[in-house]
């Protein structure tokens, strides 16, 4: 910042023709500044600009007052980093100086006294002036002041984007940092040894799990209490979705039948774990191991059964002949959270850890019926040993389980119905580790990518929105019986409060037309028709409310909803209500030439830069949005658009593929995750970041996995298209749709890639919006144990040794500032 000064002596008025005994100013001057050095102050703002100066001078006789400034004017946008900078000089010693604010959006100065403060500029919907006042007093008690103004914009997207590379480290914008978080296989209690990394490794039960998926952090105070506006400690509640076995072992996996050892350890790697983290100031973050709050909720640990599905038939077995209680959750992906402060942790695909064969005696097939047979095949409970063959490992409940062959003369007598008691939403309460998960049943069953409670607005029904994660599956919503009421938000039986709102309620399943409208299918027993018979499944009719609960997929294929390009996360804009949902891609058998539609339009091919085959249907993927009519939760008809469409812009066709305008700055290919910034900083107020994070395989010939940051508009902000579509051999076809805006530098930009073989997955922040804690999942997830194909995380730091880690990203902003802004 350049330095103003003040020439001193005058050149005109030098005749004084008052004869009064007032001293003349040019003495006065002249006296001044032989004594004093002219100083300057300002304001800067980090990563913006920087602001001059103004003076201010009382004068005085034998006992001057101090000469301050407080600076120029200066503008700024919302969540950036302001510094103001005040000066005093005086003959005498300054005793104190200090600021504090005049108008505007009160802000939180750090620390008032002495010259210099900063503070995070504040929400806005439009320009906004704040004021402040720098004042100085000298051991004489004289005292001078000075004022300045700042004026705040809208939020912006702040920062330079990420280049697609290849590097094996996550890269950032400049301004900001990495740190390494939890990681695969930190000991989460006290006593258990640091993990060796070499597969020797035992005890996942207090461990943090593999493949770290969906995460979010609860905030505690002082004293250990819930806090939702602590932003320097917290727990971080993390899925674990799956395994990278060739790592886990120490060569990789036995052969079946599994060892008892390599069994448990796959077990109770998956799930889901509860870790405190604290700051030790300045956002330099690290975990407790052994925090009272630290859990494992793993495959093994004991849930309930809630809803309308509890204690029926369906969840029988040997080992819950009652059918309100089961055993652990499995493959967990995306989450959602309550206005009660639990985690909502969401079962995808679980289907094929189970056994289901018709070897040996061949009584499988022959001891069940058709409805069963159908459901089983509906939902891809098919024939084989189940993932991991954990059945094989011996005959303790924690292995039989996973042997879903009806062998007994009954559901009582075996574990026929095990599937049945997953594919649901377990809600988990991250503050009370003594209390018991339970499963939502009223949520209904199937790949759950996620589950994301809309807006809650007093007097108004709480809804859940949810992905069904496979090709041509379905949107869902779920509508409480019950109305919000703000005062749940705080109650300390939390669980209690998803009684209230979760067990009791409509499940519905979204139709979208081709006018860009929608409705919402209730899934009703008694207003549900009979399924139509498919190829060798025969027509099937629905028994009760649990029936349609428990095989979901197939009420809502009777009632005609859309099928959708996988289905994954859903996320609610907290200032608009709109909803938004990842379509990650599909492929030509499932998407043909001939089988697009308005709301999935989509048909082309991907080259690859490599030179291999060319991948058809829609392998980038796209995001959908969608707003209820009159803003109501409980509406049964909503508008919709398409938000962004994936693709490659250096060989996509601009006018039938790239049809969100996508340059090097900001492509990307297989949306997945998806996350809005907290509404209780500036990313989340007024014009909330939304955060796209992928996971690839059509583009990762270009770049890996991505983490974007977007400042999106609103459904309608676009308009109707029609686009022509291609087949491999030439064949074209058009389809209509509904675009939103193009995207643009200034709307979306790419903030961050992640590691070799990574898939990015699992967004929050703090509620101050100054660190960002992000998933990396499955690093390496090709190599082998003794020729891993990432280093990370030990790559961030330059170590490029070791096997590979799924571990939890910190990203701040060196500045101190709002992340993203």
């Amino acid at each position: 910042m350049g330095e103003l000064t003040y020439e001193a002596g005058y050149s005109d008025g030098d005749i004084d023709t008052n004869l009064t005994q007032n001293r003349d100013l040019s003495s006065i001057v002249d006296e001044r500044y032989s004594r004093r050095q002219t100083l300057f102050g300002g304001v800067a703002a980090s990563a913006m600009a920087f602001f001059g100066t103004s003076l201010l001078a009382a004068c005085g006789d034998d006992n001057d007052a101090p000469v301050v400034s407080a600076g120029e004017a200066a503008a700024t946008t919302s969540g950036k980093v302001v510094t103001l900078t005040g000066t005093a000089t005086d003959d005498d010693e300054i005793v104190t100086s200090g600021w504090k604010q005049t108008g505007g959006p009160d802000v939180e100065l750090s620390g008032t006294n002495g010259n210099a403060v900063t503070f995070i500029a504040p929400s806005v919907t439009a320009a906004t002036d704040l004021t402040f006042e720098f004042s100085a007093t000298d051991s004489d008690s004289e005292t001078t002041s000075a004022t300045t103004k700042v004026t705040v914009s809208p939020a912006a997207l702040g920062f330079t984007a990420v280049a697609k590379n290849m590097a094996d480290v996550v890269t950032v914008p400049a301004g900001y940092s990495v740190a390494i978080g939890t990681r695969l296989g930190d000991p989460i209690a006290a006593g258990v040894p640091a993990y060796a990394n070499d597969g020797t490794d035992t005890n996942f039960a207090q461990r943090i799990g593999d493949h770290g998926d969906a995460l979010h952090y609860f905030g505690l105070n002082a004293s250990a209490a819930r806090d939702d506006t602590s932003s320097n400690r917290g727990l971080l509640v993390q899925n674990h979705e799956n395994l990278n076995v060739q790592y886990l072992h120490p060569n990789g996996p036995s052969p079946v039948p599994r060892p008892v050892s390599e069994a448990i350890k796959e077990i109770e790697a998956h799930g889901v774990s509860v870790t405190e983290y604290a700051d030790a100031g300045d956002r330099n973050w690290s975990y407790k191991q052994d925090s009272a709050f630290n859990r494992r909720i793993t495959p093994n640990t004991p849930v309930a059964f809630k809803g309308p599905v509890a204690g029926s038939d369906f969840l029988k077995t040997v080992a819950a002949p009652q059918g309100n209680t089961g055993t652990g959750t499995i493959n967990n992906c995306a989450n959602g959270v309550t206005g009660w402060a639990t985690l909502l942790t969401c079962e995808e695909n679980w289907a094929g850890y189970f056994r289901r064969d018709n070897s040996g005696d061949g009584t499988d097939n022959a001891n069940r019926t058709e409805r069963e047979l159908t459901a089983l095949r509906r939902y891809g409970v098919n024939s084989g040993s189940g993932n991991y063959a954990w059945s094989s490992a011996g005959n303790d409940p924690i292995f039989r389980r996973w042997d879903a062959r009806a062998v007994g003369t009954s559901a009582l007598q075996d574990y026929r119905n095990e599937p049945n008691k997953f594919g649901w939403v377990l809600e988990i309460d991250p503050y009370d580790p003594g209390s018991t998960p339970r499963k939502r049943t009223a949520l209904g069953r199937f790949g759950h990518e996620g589950a994301w409670v809309g807006r809650l607005i007093e007097g108004q029904k709480v809804v859940v929105y949810m992905g069904d994660d496979s090709r041509r599956e379905y949107l869902y919503k779920y509508v409480s019986n019950a109305s919000w009421s703000a005062a749940d938000a705080q109650s300390a039986d939390r669980l209690a409060m998803g009684d209230k709102y979760l067990d009791n309620g409509t499940l519905y399943v979204a139709r979208f037309d081709a006018n860009g409208t929608g409705r919402w299918l209730p899934l009703v027993f008694g207003q549900v028709p009979n399924r139509p018979a498919v190829g060798d499944a025969p027509e099937y009719q629905f028994a009760s409310q649990a029936d349609i609960l428990v095989n979901t997929r197939l009420a809502a294929d009777a009632m005609g909803a859309t099928p959708m390009d996988r289905p994954e996360w859903t996320a609610v804009n907290p200032a608009n209500g709109e909803v938004y949902l990842t379509l990650t891609n599909n492929n030509a058998s499932n998407r043909p030439l001939g089988g697009t539609d308005a709301a999935n339009p989509r048909h082309y091919g991907d080259p690859k830069i490599n030179g291999g085959s060319t991948s058809f249907g829609n392998p980038n993927g796209h995001i959908i949005r969608l707003r209820e009519n009159g803003d109501s939760n409980a509406a049964t008809a909503f508008a919709w658009d398409i938000y962004l469409f994936g693709a490659d812009s250096a060989d996509a066709d601009p006018a039938n593929v790239n049809l969100s305008g996508l340059d090097a700055s900001n492509d990307f290919s297989s949306p997945d995750g998806l996350w809005f910034s907290r509404k209780s900083n500036a990313a989340g107020a007024a014009s909330p970041l939304l955060w796209i994070q992928t996971d690839d395989g059509a583009f990762t010939d270009r770049t890996h996995n991505q983490m974007l940051a977007a400042m999106p508009g609103q459904v309608g902000d676009g308009g109707a298209k029609t686009i022509t579509n291609k087949n491999a051999d030439g064949a074209t076809a058009q389809q209509a749709t509904i675009v939103g805006t193009a995207a643009t530098g200034t709307n979306l930009r790419r903030f961050l890639t992640g590691p070799s073989e990574c898939e990015i997955t699992g967004v929050d922040t703090t509620p101050d919006g100054r660190t960002l804690f992000v998933g990396i999942q499955h690093p390496g997830e090709d190599g082998e144990a003794n020729a891993p194909s990432s280093h990370w995380p030990q790559s961030q730091s330059g170590t490029n040794s070791g096997r590979p880690r799924s571990a939890v990203a910190i990203i701040t902003k060196d500045d101190g500032g709002v992340i993203g802004l």
